[in-house]
Formats: C-alpha cells, structure tokens, sequence
C-alpha cells in the first residue's frame, strides 16, 4: 500500500485530506509540527509527502532536506500559502517536485497524486511476485519469505514455482514442467530430479496448515497457492 505523510498545522485541513487519501486506498499519517514529522520519518520511507511550509517549530524546507539526508526517494509537495516566485524556487531547490498554494482544491489535489503514483508506476521495473500474506516470493530479486523469515531456493527451484504461480489450481503434468525445466536450463532434468526438487520445496514453504502444491498421483502437479488444510 502506498505511503503518504501529511505535515500541516492546520488541523482542519490536516484531517481533510488524510480522510480522502485514506478513502483512496493510501496509507496515510498526519503530523501537525516538525518534530512529529521527524518522528514518523524515522520509521518510515514514504512515497509522497505533502508537506506545510510555515510550521509551529520548524518549517517544511528543511523537513524536505531532512527527508532527502536520509536518502528517502519521497515524492514531495510543498503545500503553502506563500506565492511568490522566490519561495516557490527555494521549495524546488530543497528538493520538492511540486508546489501548491493555498486555497487549493483538495478533490485536484488527490487527482494530482494518483497521477503522480501512475507515472512512478511506469517508471519502475514491476517485480514478478507471489504473495499470500504468509509467503513471499519475489522472483525478480530471487528471494524469498516465509512468516517474515528468509528462505532459500536453488535457481531451479525458483523456476519450477514461478511455472507453479503462473499457473495457480491447473494441473501441470510432469513432462510440461520438465520441458520447461529442458527450455530454461538446457541441462538434463528427469523425473527423479523433479520429485526431488519439489518434495525439498514443500519442505521449505508447507507447514500442517498451509499446502501449496498438490499431488496428483500419475499425473503431476498443481499449485494451491497456500490454502488452509
């Protein structure tokens, strides 16, 4: 879930759009003051922040430089009542990428984040990735998760499940995952090595409560996706 940090003194206008970006389906936190915002910066890499310039105890262009320190990639707009030419190209300099004066239009204003959030969508590399809340394999980076604890595979066991995840409740018999095995190794795989590789699988991800691949006796495999025994 994307990550939203709203700094405003103003608690009125705070609350507003911390409720709509909440309704947007973000995860929002308000802070009032720069020291809140500073605290919640510590814990937290967010993707955009909206961030007051005049604050009670600070203001927002060195918060901008405090994210930036940090080496946060945050998206950061400057939210002000000041218009002037001079202060805009200071916010631009601290680091924000976009500056709105007050009042504003908090229905364009969320319009302006969702299409600030499509575009870095565009420009990043999607992760092939499973995840069911318990395991999480992601098979860009070729790792793994398992209740929040590291697990490992084999090259070939990464492969064998991302076939598995392609291709979640369907049946795959043994010779379509060996000539996909043949395609992607260009070794040798039989039907031993297969058996093994995916009985040292269900070793590392099933537990008596979550089964992920599923037998069928003369014929092959399929994936369950973690479904509750």
């Amino acid at each position: 879930m994307r990550k939203i940090l709203v700094v405003e003194d103003d608690r009125v206008l705070n609350g507003t759009l911390a409720y709509n970006l909440t309704a947007d389906g973000y995860e929002v936190n308000s802070a009032y003051c720069y020291r809140d915002a500073v605290g919640y910066l510590k814990k937290i890499e967010y993707d955009v922040a909206l961030l007051d310039i005049n604050l009670p105890d600070g203001i927002g262009l060195d918060l901008c430089e405090e994210i930036r320190s940090r080496g946060q990639q945050t998206y950061i707009i400057f939210i002000t009542a000041n218009d002037k030419e001079s202060d805009m190209l200071k916010g631009y300099e601290a680091g924000g990428a976009d500056y709105i004066t007050k009042p504003f239009s908090i229905v364009v204003l969320c319009k302006k984040i969702k299409a600030v959030f499509q575009n870095l969508d565009l420009r990043t590399p999607r992760h092939d990735l499973f995840d069911n809340g318990i395991l999480r394999i992601d098979f860009s980076e070729q790792t793994a998760f398992l209740n929040g604890e590291a697990v490992d595979f084999t090259p070939k066991e990464y492969r064998i499940l991302s076939l598995f995840v392609k291709n979640p409740r369907i049946i795959l018999t043994k010779r379509q995952i060996l000539e996909k095995l043949w395609d992607a190794d260009g070794d040798f795989v039989d039907e031993h090595t297969l058996t093994t590789s995916i009985s040292r699988i269900r070793k590392k991800i099933e537990t008596e409560e979550q089964k992920y691949i599923k037998t069928t006796y003369g014929v092959g495999y399929q994936w369950m996706g973690g479904e509750s025994r």
